[in-house]
Order: C-alpha cells, then sequence, then structure tokens
C-alpha cells in the first residue's frame, strides 16, 4: 500500500495524517500551532509530522503535501502571504524537504487541499463543475472545473470578500457570516448562538436566519457566474451545524431563477468532517492537478 502524509496548517492547530492512495486515513495526530514567530510556527509543524510517524518508517511514505491558508507559491514551494501565520515569504517545502530527506512535497492552500479531497470522494467527474465552500472562521471556496482548479491569478476563490446587503448596508460576507461574525454580532461564542437557535430564541433565530440570507447571496453569485454541478460544504461553523444547509437553501431558491435550481439538489455538506485538508493534502502527493 503506498503511502503520503497530509498536513493541515491552521492558525489554531496543526493536523497531520498518513493517508493511502485510496484516500484512507490511516493514523493522524494533532498539535497546537505557535504564531508567535516564523520558526516556531515550523518547529509545530515538524512536531505534527513526527508524532504521525511514530511506528512508521520514513522509507515507506512516498511524499509530504501541506496545505497552507492564503496565497502560496506552488511551484517554488513558498507560503506568500496569510492573515494568521507569520510565514510571509517561508519556504515551506524547502524546509520539509531539509527536515524529511528528499520526498516530493506539495504545497497548495489549504481550501484548494480541502476541496481536492472532497472532490475525489464524491467520485467528481471530469466533464463537470465543482464547488467545495467552507465556512468556518473565514469563508472561502475552490472551484474544480473539467478536474483542474480554477485559479485565476492565484487568489480566486475568495467567496468571504464579496460585499452582500445586510441591515447596516453592504458588507463583506466574511465579516458576518463567519463564525467570529456571527460571534461578534450576537455578542457570545458562535455554538451558543447555534444552540440558542436549536431551543427556539426568537433573537438567535434572526440572527442566524441573516447569516443564512447573507450565505446565500454569496453563494448566488456562484450559481449565477459558473452554475456548478455539485456544491459540497465544510468548516466547523456548517459541519456543526447542519440544519445551517437547508436555511441556506432556502434563502438561496428565493434569488434563483427556475434553471438554476437544479443545484439545490447537489449541495451537501462533506463527510469527511474535519479531515479533508488532510486527506487532500496526502491525496495530492499521488496526484497533482
Amino acid at each position: 500500500m503506498k503511502k503520503a502524509i497530509g498536513i493541515d496548517i491552521g492558525g489554531t492547530k496543526i493536523a497531520a495524517g498518513i493517508i493511502s492512495e485510496s484516500g484512507e486515513l490511516l493514523h493522524q495526530q494533532e498539535v497546537k500551532s505557535d504564531p508567535s514567530d516564523r520558526e516556531s510556527m515550523f518547529k509545530q509543524v515538524v512536531t505534527a509530522v513526527e508524532q504521525v510517524l511514530k511506528g512508521t518508517l520514513l522509507s515507506e511514505i512516498e511524499g509530504i503535501g501541506a496545505g497552507v491558508p492564503g496565497k502560496v507559491d506552488r511551484e517554488n514551494g513558498i507560503a506568500i502571504f496569510q492573515n494568521n501565520l507569520p510565514w510571509q515569504q517561508f519556504p515551506i517545502a524547502a524546509r520539509l524537504r531539509e527536515q524529511f530527506g528528499a520526498k516530493p512535497i506539495t504545497i497548495d492552500n489549504d481550501v484548494y487541499m480541502a476541496a481536492f479531497a472532497e472532490w475525489k470522494t464524491t467520485q467528481g467527474q471530469m466533464n463537470e463543475t465543482f464547488v467545495y465552500v467552507t465556512i468556518s472562521t473565514g469563508i472561502s471556496c475552490c472551484i474544480i472545473h473539467n478536474g483542474f482548479f480554477l485559479r485565476g491569478a492565484g487568489f480566486a476563490g475568495e467567496l468571504g470578500l464579496i460585499p452582500v446587503l445586510s441591515k447596516e448596508g453592504n458588507e463583506r460576507l466574511e465579516k458576518i457570516a463567519a463564525g467570529p461574525g456571527i460571534q461578534n454580532i450576537a455578542g457570545i461564542p458562535t455554538k451558543d448562538v447555534f444552540t440558542g437557535y436549536v431551543n427556539g430564541s426568537k433573537e438567535f433565530q434572526s440572527i442566524i436566519d441573516e447569516a443564512a440570507n447573507h450565505l446565500a447571496q454569496g453563494l448566488y453569485s456562484i450559481s449565477s457566474l459558473i452554475d456548478p454541478h455539485k456544491m459540497v460544504f465544510g468548516g466547523s461553523v456548517i459541519v456543526n451545524n447542519p440544519f445551517l444547509l437547508e436555511l441556506i437553501k432556502e434563502k438561496l431558491k428565493t434569488y434563483q431563477i427556475s434553471e438554476q435550481q437544479h443545484l439545490l439538489d447537489q449541495m451537501s455538506i462533506s463527510t469527511l468532517a474535519q479531515n479533508n485538508g488532510v486527506v487532500g493534502a496526502g491525496l495530492r502527493v499521488f496526484e497533482r492537478i
């Protein structure tokens, strides 16, 4: 069995896993991130990999894939810009190669890694347009069209930057519908807002209803621009609160014309939960798009 290491690097935690060529997550470890400086952060990445390798020989590993937030230079293996890490212009591929030997190293944006896992595990077709959307600390998306990432000039998929109409006027979607945005509006942790919604609180029902409407506005821009065949959602906000998808679909339907509504039946929540970034990073060692 061929195996690779997948790493999902975030501002809060780093997850590393051993992935089979078929996409099976064989073993996983998590460590806390340390974004205090460049070297401390990289040290935690090394720790995560070393922990997941316990019991496995490095010689059994085909290569390493790493998902990094923000903008990356895939060809040269450099993390260019991130909002939550101290890695501007950080040569992560070279550093991983120094640490673990001359293994093939594949890096990409973390959302692209997660999207690849979702596309592969949902039997994505080469002749379709597939969209992965993450709703978590931030909001972003990735488009796979005819088997290739749609990257634009390098910063495609930043759905959270799209302005949507709110009670206060136009706001960027991420500011009012991602986890921290919902928390700022409610004044309490986001998970408590969703608990209040489930328990029937009118105040929290209003907040979640508005968030669903804002998300529907952002998604309608995708529906109108590229008319995707399939859309899969990940990220803690929607994975932990799956009823949110039905709310979003109800709102989205009011914006769509009949020819666009085929998408409503092809919207689903990830079955990989929070592991898609690790799985996708490992799979990219075997298949590069």
